[in-house]
């Protein structure tokens, strides 16, 4: 037959068939093995490729990754060190004014250095008399203005830090340490005190409360302004008890000790800072706190 093939195919036993094609079948199958040979070589080459982006996306991801974690190591580094300065300068400026080397200033007894009312002024006109009144053997008037004595102390003063802000004892004091969560080292810039879920925080000294809120790692954090350069804070609180802007006694309750922030149990997270740096506050934990 014209325009076809014939195909005998021999089957046992004995027998013989016959197939006959058309012309345009076979060569349309032949057409449709080569389309496909195509598909799947283009496929195959496709994959190939994708592979090979994947391949690179990962190990660049993987390079941006150790880039990343070895920048936040240099950063926590610069960090530790700084404060680590920062203490050391404000440990410095501390025993230089308890010497009178550097002159004194009645600083900070409000939120603002221009008071925002009458009332706020004559608030803290008392509040600089009676502190001068307390400390007048201790304070010198020269032609520069006032100045510490040699013999000045702080600890008689109603603003400076003098009591533990919780019944408790110390799980981390300042200074280098290991990270409780990454393992590695770091500076404290305070000391741990353990305590009871809820147990009432009292605040060291008298003072200006000037943050209420949360803060990076703190948590639940509130600081009170003690002038002088003077400040302290209390971290990883469950709840407070009082709001920024308010006036604080000594003793008086500020929050309630929690878990809140970088906190691997129940504690509160205490410093003292002078002119924002951190500084030992051992030295500050001389009385037991408020509840006596």
């Amino acid at each position: 037959m014209k325009g076809t093939y014939t195909f005998f195919i021999a089957s046992s036993p004995g027998k013989l068939r016959k197939l006959t094609i058309p012309v345009y079948v076979l060569h349309g199958v032949v057409v449709l093995a080569i389309i496909g040979s195509i598909t799947v070589a283009v496929a195959i080459g496709s994959y190939s490729r994708m592979l090979w982006k994947v391949t690179n996306y990962n190990a660049l991801r993987h390079e941006q990754d150790t880039l990343k974690k070895q920048y936040q190591q240099l950063q926590n580094t610069v960090t530790n060190t700084n404060q680590r300065l920062d203490s050391l300068q404000s440990l410095a400026t501390e025993v230089a004014m308890t010497y009178g080397v550097l002159r004194y200033h009645p600083g900070a007894f409000s939120l603002t250095d221009t008071p925002s009312t009458p009332e706020d002024a004559f608030d803290r006109s008392i509040q600089q008399f009676t502190f001068l009144q307390k400390n007048a053997s201790a304070i010198a008037i020269s032609s520069g203005g006032l100045r510490l004595m040699p013999t000045m102390s702080f600890a008689d003063s109603s603003y400076t830090p003098s009591i533990w802000p919780v019944m408790g004892h110390i799980t981390d004091a300042f200074g280098a340490r290991l990270d409780p969560f990454s393992g590695e080292g770091a500076f404290h810039t305070g000391v741990d005190i353990a305590s009871d879920y809820g147990a009432p925080v009292h605040v060291a000294a008298d003072g200006v409360v000037t943050i209420v809120g949360n803060r990076s790692g703190y948590g639940r954090i509130v600081i009170v302004d003690h002038g002088f350069g003077i400040a302290t804070w209390y971290a990883h609180l469950s709840a407070f008890a009082t709001v920024a802007g308010a006036r604080v006694k000594r003793g008086q309750v500020v929050g309630y000790t929690g878990i809140s922030g970088r906190s691997t149990g129940p504690h509160v997270h205490y410093e003292v800072r002078m002119n924002n740096a951190p500084v030992n506050p051992w030295r500050y934990l001389r009385s037991t706190p408020a509840a006596d």
